[in-house]
């Protein structure tokens, strides 16, 4: 086996091992409508118990109002149409906070409730977790088919349920309110639709758009209601505040395994209770085979790891030789085919400017390479020298993608590209040298000097003009896939210039990649949630990077960084906009020393930037508006969009599409809490 082989192989195992160890698994349906079959079909996904079923492609909990009397009375009624499948929704200590793991979903639906023969609406409906797919006896009426007298109130019930209630009891706001009920019929916290101009269950048609949010995180429900026109009309837009909002503990609630799904009743009067469209995202625990997995792989695989690692030492020194060989042949044919190629060095040239690649001269280190500072002799310019690490042919394949690409890049605030070199297998790229060095070493080493806000404005607008060239202006268009504070670079009056294009690509005319990007992701914190499904980057997952930097230039903080239970520091800025105090992002090293309205505004862009859903997120030539304040900042939702899977990414972003190494993806499940909810398109 060769050493690429072998390292291959343990990458794959190592990230499958690393899978396995996630808290969470996955589960996501999206119905656009309902096939009649869901409810015919004996191993359906769906239950339908009592009279639910499905007509004119629609979920109708109870029966429908079209259906005559002699079919069967359509008064009090009560069915639920759940998941087959129970979900895992948490594990551990209910006494404690210690050592336990709640589950999280979205959902998004659209509802009609219609009373039959314009009379009295009657009973209501509700999104329902609960302990058993089967209707209570006796649940109809104002039970909602959630409880029943006997079970109704008791806090082993398991039952926490979202109603939208049409009828008035004595515990009830109004005919016409939404509701979080635990355990009982009786809503823990409730609110008129009325005064928001919403009729669940007026004399006409009407449609309602409802979503959903549960973070186990912050043990958090929302419910957020918006009309619909019609069926087929577009999904309006996510409200700025949700109609409830409450703490919702579902460990303290729920049965461990529990169903999802709709409850629903009539009484003396009728409605329709009809669910046309249904989206959902579970983010649920792992049953017991799943944890025999896990400790079947922890046992097995540094087993595995050892002898591929024994297979990877002998294949090494044949490996080597061949690559050397192969090298020299490739490389230099390849390099002097290019147009306009920059000045070639002699390695020996490189080798005393760096004074025998001295580590005290050594600028940085990354997976591409080490950099070195280094004066050329016969002129006395420093110069950055960049020696790529991997003696492969992959590290081959980098070399050519970075020397392709930025050899004919013209942009003042990109790094310009000296010249190259290669010498028995050995890989350099000599760059200007950046007096000030990375922009991170300022913001974070403190090895740099302190940034003020007008230093930090600049450098955001530098890196915001870079990327409008790449993307834009440059007669390819070129996806950085790398945009990061550490490949920032500050010349000696603090102008930026975007560098590392190891990972760039430029895409041609047919719109494919130069070459495939192997072994390296990117950095996470700037990774777009997109890039974990589709294995693909584009300009809009640059564009995501984009804004992680905004945050962090503003905040000092990393994007990583772990802030009042939020595990990046964009959802802890989303958080504080929501609450109406985003300027407390703002770096506290700078004090009031600020422009307040600039800060907001370049927080609001790195919001809009953030936006889970590519297509959202503005363009580059806005961006550079946006930055400059001659353009206002899209409207940003209230909340952190929930990421959606399978996404409806744009034709043409789609077409352009560069390929990250697919091998990676596993990694998607460490870094699943930055996405705090997936559901469909309408959520945003």
């Amino acid at each position: 086996m060769g050493l690429a082989a072998a390292t291959t192989l343990v990458i794959l195992l190592s990230l499958f091992s690393i899978s396995a160890f996630a808290k969470f698994e996955t589960f996501t349906k999206s119905y656009p409508s309902f096939d009649t079959s869901l409810a015919q079909r004996a191993n359906s996904e769906l239950h339908f118990a009592n009279n639910a079923t499905i007509l004119q492609s629609a979920l109708q909990v109870t029966p429908d109002t079209a259906n005559d009397y002699s079919v069967f009375d359509l008064r009090n009624q009560s069915g639920r149409v759940m998941f087959r499948r129970p979900f895992k929704l948490w594990d551990g200590n209910t006494n404690t906070n210690t050592n336990t793991t709640v589950a999280s979903f979205t959902t998004s639906f659209l509802i009609n409730m219609f009373p039959k023969n314009n009379t009295t609406p009657g009973e209501g409906l509700a999104f329902l977790i609960a302990p058993a797919i089967d209707v209570p006896s006796n649940s109809h009426g104002p039970y909602l088919a959630l409880t029943n007298q006997t079970l109704d109130n008791q806090t082993t019930n398991g039952i926490v349920a979202v109603e939208f209630d049409t009828v008035k009891q004595d515990y009830d706001v109004d005919n016409n309110h939404v509701g979080l009920n635990i355990h009982s019929i009786r809503s823990v916290a409730s609110r008129s639709l009325t005064p928001l101009n919403i009729t669940l269950a007026p004399p006409s048609a009407v449609f309602h758009h409802v979503w959903i949010y549960y973070s186990g995180v912050e043990r958090r429900i929302r419910v957020y209601v918006a009309d619909q026109p019609d069926r087929n009309s577009p999904t309006p837009p996510l409200p700025k505040t949700p109609v409830i909002e409450h703490e919702l503990d579902l460990r303290k609630t729920v049965s461990q395994e529990s169903y999802i799904g709709f409850a629903a009743s009539t009484s003396d009067f009728v409605e329709l209770n009809c669910v046309l469209k249904w989206n959902i995202t579970v983010e649920y625990i792992p049953g017991p085979k799943s944890q025999v997995m896990t400790i079947a792989l922890a046992v097995g695989i540094p087993v595995v790891l050892a002898l591929v690692a024994l297979a990877a030492y002998f294949g090494y020194r044949l490996y080597k030789k061949r690559l050397v060989d192969r090298s020299k042949s490739n490389i230099l044919s390849r390099l002097r085919t290019l147009p306009g190629m920059p000045k070639e060095f002699r390695f020996r040239e490189l080798k005393k400017a760096t004074n025998n690649f001295d580590e005290k001269r050594k600028l940085g280190q990354g997976g591409y390479g080490v950099v070195y500072r280094g004066v050329l002799p016969e002129d006395n310019v420093e110069v950055a020298v960049k020696w790529f690490s991997r003696e492969s042919l992959k590290g081959e394949d980098d070399f050519l993608a970075e020397l392709t690409i930025i050899n004919r890049l013209r942009h003042k605030h990109l790094v310009r590209l000296l010249g190259w070199c290669h010498k028995n297998g050995k890989l350099l790229l000599v760059y200007e040298y950046m007096r000030k060095g990375s922009l991170d070493m300022h913001l974070f080493t403190g090895s740099g000097e302190p940034l003020s806000w007008t230093l930090r404005s600049k450098i955001l607008a530098g890196v915001g003009s870079a990327l409008h060239y790449l993307h834009y202006e440059y007669d390819q268009k070129v996806v950085h896939r790398d945009i990061k504070a550490s490949n920032i670079m500050l010349d000696s009056n603090f102008n930026a210039r975007l560098g590392d294009f190891g990972l760039a690509r430029a895409l041609d005319n047919e719109k494919t990649s130069y070459a495939e990007a192997e072994g390296v992701l990117g950095t996470v914190g700037y990774i777009a949630p997109e890039c974990f499904h589709t294995g693909k980057a584009t300009q809009h997952s640059d564009i995501y990077a984009f804004g992680a930097l905004l945050i962090e230039v503003v905040s000092g903080q990393r994007p990583g960084t772990k802030v009042n239970g939020f595990q990046f520091m964009v959802d802890y800025v989303w958080s504080l906009y929501h609450e109406g105090r985003i300027l407390d992002a703002v770096d506290k090293r700078l004090v009031d020393d600020y422009d307040k309205e600039e800060a907001q505004r370049f927080l609001m862009l790195g919001l809009a930037c953030s936006h889970p859903i590519a297509k959202e997120r503005p363009k580059t030539h806005t961006i550079v508006q946006m930055l400059a304040g001659s353009v206002a900042v899209s409207p940003v939702p209230p909340f952190k969009p929930a990421f959606v899977w399978p996404a409806m990414m744009p034709i043409d972003d789609l077409s352009q599409a560069t390929s990250i190494d697919t091998t990676l993806l596993s990694i998607s499940q460490l870094i699943r809490e930055n996405y705090s909810g997936y559901t469909d398109r309408s959520m945003v």
